[in-house]
């Protein structure tokens, strides 16, 4: 008898996909219905339509992407670049995180930029969004949370570089994110998600069940990254949305019980979908019909429904327990609220919230006009610009493509099926978004689903695992399954913006704010950049300018005292794009990236008496390797 170990797939006879799928099966029945449409199996023919989706997908050797792909990077604090459809990562944004590579959060310019919260070296990214003007992306900014910190940062798509970071006041844990559409992006929105009590300042920690909880929704100003107002809301926030008149924005909401733990978050039967009546909470704000909190000169409101009273500017439209994602159809017509408990996404015509708002429903939910029963664990949906949406099923590890339209008929009583396909995904989806599909332009191409687990797809990394990013080609009546691969730190969300809708700098502008600080200082020391090398003693702090052009620096060496607080600022003369330089010194933790045109600085200490190499780190010339010099640290007398 063999010794080989039988397994539980091998008892039981199911596949890792079966097994998966097992909950599933069981909690069917609850959306029995107009959601029974099953997955179908691989004909050859259906083989032969995924070869030929995999053909429209390549991108050959020095061929471009049609699009770029905003990658949030989750836990890592970081936002990816990805080409589609090749799904090759092309670039790494370092925002809430520090990267070695090109020094931030270690350079003077990126600690600057992240200001008070530079000492916070985490962050969590989940919900990447890109400017637009009249609903169409710009190629101004992109714009991530962090959850981890509750801040929000703003990226240059020009230099794709971050150049703004604001930390959010009275509010913790920043999750959903989105920003006003038209006529342009003046507005970014921030959902704060977690209520927290107020003052939070301690003085209340031993009797907490008797202070006031809440959270608020921010708006901020996209081109100050100031925040321009807040609204206390009941519950907390999720996600966010936004419309295409610049009018309204709706966020999930749950916990409306208002509780701490899990049983007393799933008391309510519903939890709802808060609406936002932007023009109004402008005209609170203009008329100074508002408080400010603390130290914070914020213009807060109070948006929270008391008494069954509304605000004029908030309006709670009650929805499944636990709602998700919110998202917009690229028509305008309607807001989508996804059901996560439920197998439901509810659907609202943004046509009726003028009634809503003007008191004419005697039930907010008459603003509902779909809720299809999709399957389990509907998290997210996204569109194709021909009136299709398609939704995550978490629980189901399956994408379902459903039409809008035949929703609202079958909600209206007609016997239409309105489910068009559904396709497994690996493992456990959460976000998916296609093609150009939160602007105007949706075009129906490609569909990317980020699932939470890839668990057999990979080669095994031991008990952390890679996760899974699938590409559809949606062009067709089918979704075709036509590349994945493997995602580190847990990608939330992305945006994919044309690659004509964004314009990059191929080497920086002289005079580029970026490192505007940089320049001010050398300015007041009277040192021009870009052709001096030079050494400023001021007491104890030394100011070494230097400059750079493959395959030297402009100083071979410098002498400075041990204690010494040491700036080094390099300007890359090289106006070769793709021609970086780095600058590291050898067992001090400092390091930068300076590439074309550009000028950065970094400070540190000289605490270690020697003789020191600094030299390049961005490979740039046959003699690289030779691109070095000294630090010369006089010890203490």
């Amino acid at each position: 008898m063999s010794d080989k170990k039988i397994t539980e797939v091998e008892k039981t006879g199911l596949s890792r996909r079966g097994f998966l799928g097992a909950t599933a099966v069981t909690g069917a029945t609850l959306a029995a219905g107009a959601a029974t449409v099953g997955t179908s199996m691989m004909s050859r023919e259906t083989l032969a339509a995924t070869d030929k989706s995999a053909l429209k997908a390549h991108v050959g050797p020095a061929e471009l992407d049609e699009y770029y792909g905003v990658w949030s990077g989750g836990q890592s604090g970081e936002v990816r670049i990805v080409g589609l459809p090749s799904m090759r990562e092309l670039m790494r944004i370092p925002v809430f995180n520090r990267c070695s590579a090109t020094g931030w959060g270690h350079t003077n310019e990126s600690k600057a930029i992240l200001g008070k919260s530079a000492h916070l070296e985490n962050g969590d990214t989940h919900h990447p969004q890109a400017s637009m003007t009249d609903g169409r992306y710009d190629g101004r900014y992109a714009f991530i949370q962090d959850k981890a910190n509750t801040r929000v940062a703003r990226i240059r798509l020009d230099v794709m570089k971050c150049d703004k970071v604001t930390t959010i006041p009275h509010v913790q844990a920043i999750h959903g994110l989105h920003l006003q559409r038209v006529p342009s992006t003046k507005l970014v929105f921030a959902c704060g998600e977690f209520i927290a009590p107020y003052p939070n300042d301690g003085k209340l920690i031993d009797k907490l069940d008797e202070a006031e909880h809440f959270t608020m929704y921010s708006a901020l100003d996209a081109e100050t990254m100031e925040v321009a107002w807040q609204v206390i809301v009941d519950g907390n926030l999720d996600n966010t949305s936004t419309c295409f008149s610049g009018k309204y924005a709706v966020a999930t909401c749950y916990n409306s019980e208002m509780a701490f733990d899990l049983a007393g978050q799933m008391r309510n039967e519903r939890d709802w979908l808060t609406i936002f009546n932007i023009p109004r909470i402008e005209e609170e704000v203009k008329a100074g019909r508002f408080i400010t909190l603390a130290d914070s000169k914020v213009p807060v409101l109070d948006g929270r429904k008391k008494n069954g009273k509304n605000t004029t500017f908030t309006r709670y439209v009650p929805v499944p327990k636990n709602p998700h994602g919110a998202h917009t159809s690229p028509d305008g017509k309607y807001f989508f609220a996804n059901g996560k408990l439920s197998p439901t996404v509810t659907v609202i015509a943004i046509d009726r919230l003028d009634d809503l708002f003007n008191d004419k429903f005697a039930d907010e939910r008459e603003v509902v006009v779909a809720e299809p029963e999709l399957g389990l664990g509907p998290l997210h949906t996204t569109f194709d610009g021909r009136g299709n949406a398609y939704s995550s099923l978490f629980i189901d590890s399956q994408v379902v493509k459903w039409n809008i339209e035949d929703a609202i008929r079958h909600y209206n009583g007609e016997d239409v099926n309105y489910i068009r396909q559904k396709v497994d995904v690996h493992y456990q989806p959460g976000h998916l978004k296609a093609s150009l599909a939160e602007t105007r332009d949706a075009d129906g191409k490609w569909l990317v689903v980020l699932s939470k687990f890839s668990k057999d797809r990979f080669l095994p990394t031991g008990p952390l695992r890679a996760e899974n990013d699938q590409l559809f080609d949606i062009s067709g009546e089918e979704m075709k399954l036509v590349h994945d691969g493997p995602a580190f730190a847990e990608p939330h969300d992305i945006v994919i913006i044309r690659r004509d809708q964004i314009q990059t700098k191929r080497v920086w502008d002289r005079d580029d704010p970026f490192f505007a600080g940089a320049l001010a200082q050398a300015k007041a020391d009277g040192v021009n950049l870009e052709s001096e090398n030079k050494v400023i003693r001021d007491g104890n702090k030394v100011r070494v300018y230097m400059t750079s052009i493959a395959p030297a620096f402009g100083l071979s060496e410098f002498s400075v005292n041990e204690g010494d607080e040491v700036t080094v600022t390099v300007t890359n003369l090289d106006q070769i794009e793709d021609l970086s330089h780095g600058f590291c010194v050898v067992n001090h933790g400092v390091s930068m990236e300076i590439s074309p045109r550009q000028t950065s600085s970094i400070t540190f200490i000289a605490s270690k008496p020697g003789s020191h190499y600094y030299y390049c780190t961005w490979f740039c010339h046959a003699l690289h390797m030779e691109m070095a010099g000294r630090m010369l640290v006089r010890p203490k007398a």
